[in-house]
Formats: structure tokens, C-alpha cells, sequence
């Protein structure tokens, strides 16, 4: 009887850990692209965006979410909660916002809003099964907060996948985004005009079977 008892427990388990949604976070540094691809994501599949983009950096200064979005590749089908972060920085200056002509109030406003969402944004990595890290493929990949984010990621041991996003710019350099990741799968994208996007799906697929 025990033995019978054991193994409904884990059919049991099994089955309800299938049904999970599986949690899909978005980092990287501001302006990256992360909201664009939630957004491209969620216009895909519900119709619907997640939140506001802008040149301004930080626009995303609050974690948002979308649950139960159901992607389909190959006839296969699996449902995420999307997780929209803030960027990762390591300095906010709130100059650097008066530059974008906003006064000196709202912008140390936006400086302490933007400080606060890099701190949620790392307390939402315990709840992440999987991540995708979102660069800019026209900048250095090798920069402190692609590290930073790396290894945050390597020691809580969250699978992950890099997206090298701005494909569809000059500057990009996918290569280089590869070369500075070597252990991770990469796929170059264009979040803006959707370009690559099947080729995501199918990466984040296989993303999902290591969470």
C-alpha cells in the first residue's frame, strides 16, 4: 500500500507540475528591449501589449507581468507567465534623465524609482524558472551589467536563453553577443519589426524543458 500511496503521490506531482505556467523572466540593461519583446510576445499570442516603450531610459521602473499566455510551435503548446523587469544598471545618476529635458525633480523622482525597480527585479529572480536576457546586439556585450546578470542567474542555477535584440540595425554584431556567451544558446532578433521570431519560440521551447 505504501508503495502504491508513493507512486500516486508523484503521478500526482508530475501532473500538477505539467500544468504549472512556467515562469519566464525578461532582464537586461535599460533600453535593451525587454518590454518590446514582452510586447511583440503578447501581440503574438493574446493581442494585447504588457507596457510602455520609450527612448527614455527606465521607462519600465516596475515589474509587470502577464499570466497564462499560451505559445504554440510545432503543433506544441505551452503556457508562461511573462515577467517584464526594469533594467539592470549599476549607477543612476539623475542627470542623466535631465539630459531627456526632464526637471531636476521628476527626474531624481524617476532616479529613486528606477533604483527601486533594479531591487525588485532581483528579489523576482527567486520565482523565475526560466530567463531570457535581453541585450542590445549594437553595444558591448561584455559590459558589467551583462555580467552582473549572468552570474546572478548561474548561481541560483535558472536556465537561460540570450537574445541579442536590434538585429534589423547596422551596428548589430550578433557574433559578438555569441562570443561573449559561449555556454548559452543565442538568438538574434528584431523585437520592433518582429524579425527571427520563429526561431525564438522554438529556442524558448527548448528553454523551457531545462526549468
Amino acid at each position: 500500500m505504501k508503495i502504491l500511496r508513493n507512486f500516486t503521490k508523484r503521478m500526482f506531482g508530475l501532473f500538477f507540475k505539467q500544468r504549472k505556467d512556467i515562469s519566464l523572466g525578461f532582464y537586461g540593461p535599460p533600453n535593451a528591449g525587454k518590454t518590446s519583446l514582452a510586447n511583440r510576445i503578447c501581440k503574438d499570442w493574446t493581442e494585447e501589449e504588457m507596457g510602455n516603450v520609450s527612448s527614455m531610459p527606465h521607462e519600465t521602473r516596475n515589474v509587470q507581468f502577464k499570466e497564462e499566455v499560451e505559445i504554440k510551435y510545432k503543433e506544441k503548446t505551452l503556457k508562461f507567465k511573462l515577467v517584464d523587469t526594469p533594467g539592470i544598471a549599476t549607477k543612476i545618476d539623475y542627470e542623466d534623465f535631465m539630459k531627456h529635458k526632464m526637471k531636476k525633480k521628476a527626474a531624481q523622482n524617476r532616479a529613486k524609482e528606477a533604483t527601486q525597480g533594479i531591487v525588485d527585479s532581483i528579489k523576482w529572480l527567486d520565482d523565475m524558472d526560466a530567463v531570457v536576457v535581453v541585450v542590445d546586439a549594437t553595444q558591448n556585450p561584455y559590459s558589467q551589467v551583462n555580467v552582473t546578470i549572468v552570474g546572478n542567474l548561474v548561481a541560483r542555477k535558472i536556465p537561460v536563453l540570450v537574445v541579442a535584440n536590434k538585429v534589423d540595425l547596422k551596428k548589430a554584431d550578433i557574433k559578438k553577443v555569441e562570443a561573449a556567451f559561449p555556454e548559452y544558446d543565442v538568438v538574434g532578433i528584431s523585437a520592433k519589426y518582429g524579425k527571427n521570431m520563429d526561431e525564438f519560440y522554438e529556442s524558448v521551447f527548448k528553454l523551457a524543458k531545462q526549468a
